[in-house]
């Protein structure tokens, strides 16, 4: 691999683990740990499917206000707590674009 093919990877792994995608994900799975619940048991008591747990879990996923709503119940927290205790911090855009 030649150092410009390191150099875009880099970036590319840099960039999706600073999205907000990606850490909400990390959020939502370290939650789901703490309550000693598999992504199976987290989608039935959300309502969404399993693949889905998985996709948001992972980043892949930008899950609509109404499923981080259903996500934050079946996982006993408020979503203003969910977002504050789990370091789930929101960027201005000028530190988005930066």
């Amino acid at each position: 691999m030649d150092l410009t093919a390191i150099l875009v990877q880099y970036c590319f792994v840099t960039q999706k683990h600073s999205s907000i995608e990606y850490r909400f994900g990390k959020a939502i799975r370290r939650r789901r740990r703490e309550l000693d619940l598999s992504q199976e048991e987290l989608a039935e008591k959300s309502g969404l499917h399993r693949n889905y747990i998985s996709g948001i879990e992972n980043g892949e996923r930008n899950p609509s206000l109404k499923n981080i709503v259903k996500l934050a119940a079946a996982l006993e927290i408020s979503v203003s707590d969910f977002f504050i205790n789990y370091g789930i911090e929101v960027k201005s855009e000028s530190e988005t674009n930066s």
